[in-house]
């Protein structure tokens, strides 16, 4: 009945449309880097399509659309190695005749594949890379972002700790780059909103099995003792992006307090228990298609992956600039790409329609 619905929507909001013989091919490239496995539990191992999967679904939900508007789109996926050459990646996509690459990539490989595709008139649209860099002095034009920053997961983190009145913080950091990136932002942060960090305390990755009996035993041993002696706090904030030690936080430290960051209440921009603007229906339909949760990466992919979409079903071009520009225009949102006379909330067509795919969430900052 969904889909009778959409494609009688459909078919009204572009009726008059002339449509030629040829549908407009679009190809979208995929580039990712396998996901690390290594996790404190099996039960946060990641699954193989991590990310993917949310491409997957978006391609299908584009191509619904361009059904009706004589549109191909083909997601063409690449997955590199720790030791492949990303910029080498970027080159075989170009040459598939993709213009625009979704990336599940590390910073580092993330620049690389970008000074890659500038030089073959590519654009990337970064779904992974939390680094501040990438906005920064590592900004790059042709790179736009759905992946929040880190900072904007420690501010949304911050702004509920302070609502809650848990203004006094014992920082846990870890000892890879990524920890000491991410208890830099929970500062910053900190100081943003008023939050005051009673105690700093840095957890030393020594090494060993997560998930052997040796292992996992000895973490969970350090925990209270490693937690032991400190000023009164209200809340513990882990900076742990490496999963060594915050996993074994919770219900672990020596004072009965609420552990926050990088376990127990997490700051992420999409999760499987999400239910406002349409999510549901999201949820629902990714639930049946791949047997599990939409979870913050699938969820980045999905959102850069119906970015072009709409742009392309906007401009009814495959023309690269034409469709960049129109992602970087005033007016562009997700979900909402309806210019003034296309207004959702005054056109019960278009609202339908809105709601039938039910894509609310509003596009990111984008340009680099």
């Amino acid at each position: 009945m969904l889909r009778l619905l959409m494609s009688f929507i459909a078919l009204v909001v572009l009726s008059g449309t002339g449509l030629s013989d040829q549908p407009l091919e679009i190809k979208i490239g995929y580039l990712r880097q396998a996901p690390s496995r290594i996790r404190i539990s099996l039960i946060d191992v990641p699954a193989a399509n991590d990310g993917l999967a949310g491409a997957q679904l978006a391609a299908e939900d584009d191509n619904a659309t361009g059904r009706f508007i004589n549109q191909r789109f083909t997601l063409v996926e690449k997955q590199i190695g720790e030791n492949d050459d990303p910029a080498a990646a970027v080159n075989v996509l170009a040459d598939q005749g993709v213009s625009f690459v979704v990336t599940s990539l590390d910073a580092d490989r993330l620049l690389k594949a970008a000074d890659a595709g500038k030089a073959r008139g590519e654009t990337l649209i970064n779904a992974f890379a939390l680094d501040e860099r990438l906005r920064e002095q590592d900004c790059r034009a042709n790179v736009m972002h759905v992946a929040p920053t880190r900072s904007m997961l420690a501010d949304a983190l911050a702004q509920y700790l302070v609502w809650k009145k848990w203004r006094k913080w014992m920082l846990m950091t870890g000892s890879h780059e990524n920890d000491v990136l991410f208890a830099d932002a929970l500062r910053h942060a900190a100081t943003r909103f008023g939050a005051k960090i009673v105690e700093e305390r840095a957890y030393q990755d020594m090494g060993g099995g997560r998930r052997s009996d040796s292992g996992s035993v000895q973490v969970q041993r350090q925990m209270p003792v490693f937690t032991q002696n400190v000023p009164d706090y209200d809340v513990l904030v882990a900076a742990d992006e490496s999963e060594v030690f915050a996993g074994f936080l919770p219900y672990r430290t020596w004072d009965p307090r609420p552990v926050v960051g990088s376990a127990g209440l997490r700051p992420v921009s999409w999760d499987p228990s999400h239910e406002f603007w349409g999510a549901v229906q999201l949820q629902n339909r990714f639930q049946r298609a791949f047997k599990r949760g939409m979870n913050a990466r699938d969820n980045q992919a999905w959102e850069a992956m119906r970015l072009i979409g709409d742009a392309v079903a906007h401009t009814k071009s495959a023309d690269p600039k034409a469709i960049r520009d129109d992602l970087l225009s005033p007016g562009f949102a997700l979900g909402v790409q309806w210019h003034a006379e296309h207004d959702p909330q005054h056109n019960p067509i278009n609202r339908a329609l809105f709601e039938a795919f039910g894509e609310a969430l509003l596009a990111r900052q984008r340009a680099g």
